[in-house]
C-alpha cells in the first residue's frame, strides 16, 4: 500500500479540514439535519460519508441558501466541491477550514461577501460544478417484452403466433412473478393479436424472423 492519505485522516464525528489536506472533495449531498441553538447546528450526510457528515460553518451555510433557496430538502442529490483554506482563521490562529468552490445547480458563477471577522468581509468565489451523472442500467425485462410484443404484432397468423409462444411459456411465468407490470403489457398484446386473426380469418402464414435469442435468454 502506498497511499499515505489513509493513516493521516483525523479521528472525528465529522469530516473537517485536515480530511481535505490530500486535496479537494466533491460530494453528493443525501440528507440534511438541522438542529437550530446547538454549536453546530446543521449536519450534511452525503455518499459515502460512513456516517461522519459536513457541518458547515455559518459562512458556507450562507452560501448554500444563497446558491439553493433555504428549503434543506431540496439538496439532496445535488453536490458541492469542498477544499481546505488554511487561511481560516480562529482565536487569531490560522487553522484552516473546510470552504466550498464549485456547486451543482447553479447557471453561472456566484460571488458572494462574506464575513471574516468583525467589520471585515472577503469576497467568495463559487464556481458551477458539472458532476457526471452515472448512466442508468438497462432494463433488460423491458427490452426483452419490448422484443416479445412487436414480434407478436408482427405476425400473420395465429399459427405462427401459438409456435412463437408455447416455447416461451415458462419465461412468461417467470415474468409475471418479477415483472408483473411487463407482463399484463406482454399478454395484452398477445391477446389483442389473436382477437384480430379470429375477426380477420387466417392468411398465409409468415414467420418472418426468429425471436431474438440473446435477450430470449435474459434473466428478469
Amino acid at each position: 500500500m502506498n497511499d499515505m492519505s489513509a493513516v493521516i485522516v483525523p479521528k472525528s464525528d465529522q469530516i473537517n479540514a485536515d480530511d481535505l489536506l490530500a486535496g479537494p472533495r466533491v460530494i453528493t449531498i443525501r440528507d440534511v439535519s438541522i438542529r437550530p441553538g446547538t454549536e453546530q447546528p446543521v449536519s450534511i450526510y452525503f455518499e459515502g460519508d460512513n456516517n461522519k457528515p459536513w457541518r458547515p460553518c455559518k459562512s458556507m451555510s450562507r452560501v448554500l441558501v444563497a446558491a439553493w433557496g433555504p428549503d434543506a430538502k431540496a439538496y439532496a442529490g445535488r453536490s458541492v466541491k469542498l477544499f481546505c483554506d488554511p487561511n481560516v482563521t480562529w482565536g487569531g490562529m490560522k487553522v484552516g477550514g473546510i470552504r466550498i468552490s464549485h456547486m451543482t445547480h447553479i447557471e453561472r458563477e456566484m460571488v458572494i461577501a462574506l464575513t471574516a471577522t468583525k467589520g471585515k468581509k472577503v469576497m467568495a468565489t463559487i464556481k458551477p460544478l458539472n458532476v457526471d451523472q452515472p448512466k442508468p442500467a438497462e432494463d433488460r425485462a423491458a427490452k426483452w417484452a419490448a422484443d416479445y410484443i412487436a414480434k407478436v404484432e408482427a405476425f400473420t397468423s395465429m399459427e405462427d403466433l401459438q409456435a412463437f409462444e408455447q416455447p416461451l411459456a415458462q419465461r412468461l411465468d417467470e415474468l409475471k412473478q418479477k415483472r408483473p407490470e411487463l407482463h399484463e403489457l406482454v399478454i395484452a398484446a398477445s391477446q389483442a393479436r389473436a382477437s384480430n386473426f379470429a375477426r380477420e380469418g387466417r392468411p398465409e402464414s409468415d414467420m418472418g424472423e426468429g425471436f431474438n435469442a440473446e435477450t430470449d435468454e435474459v434473466e428478469f
